[in-house]
């Protein structure tokens, strides 16, 4: 079953320096098998973005353990994630 996933966190750099890092990783997460369908920052907040992630369940989790090195270089404070899962 596909799931959508809403992320939302913290970063630690520019909004234009992760999202370069979170782009750089599109064939990566394309082989996992996620779809990306948005990424954005906040109006109010330039250090909170969302990004908006299909893929069939338990893909994302295992994305995120395995690249977690990478996803933490882009900026991305993995502490900070909260994520929804939709159905």
């Amino acid at each position: 079953m596909v799931e959508t996933h809403v992320l939302t966190f913290t970063i630690t750099k520019s909004f234009s320096e992760w999202a370069a890092t979170y782009d750089a990783s599109k064939p990566l997460q394309k082989v996992a098998g996620i779809t990306s369908l948005y990424r954005g920052v906040s109006k109010d907040d330039p250090t909170k973005v969302c990004a908006v992630m299909q893929a069939e369940a338990g893909v994302m989790e295992a994305f995120i353990a395995d690249n977690a090195e990478m996803i933490a270089s882009s900026g991305h404070v993995l502490e900070s994630t909260v994520s929804q899962v939709f159905v």
